[in-house]
């Protein structure tokens, strides 16, 4: 089988980015909404580091389909 290419690897990355960075926004919306106090540099790390979580994992999971017994 082929390896994934530089541009599968980059879209991986950014949708899981995305994808983190959407996480971290509901974490911060659910952290207003119980009226918790936070400041700028607690919004960051709620934002950004589930959207580095999310392209790490979206470069080292494999592109494609995720089945195990391929047909």
């Amino acid at each position: 089988m082929n390896s994934p290419t530089f541009l599968a690897r980059a879209a991986a990355a950014h949708v899981g980015a995305l994808v983190g960075a959407a996480a971290g926004i509901l974490l911060v919306t659910a952290a207003r909404a119980l009226a918790i106090g936070i400041g700028g540099v607690l919004i960051a790390l709620a934002v950004g580091v589930p959207a580095l979580c999310g392209a790490v994992v979206g470069v080292v999971l494999k592109p494609g389909n995720s089945r195990s017994n391929p047909r």
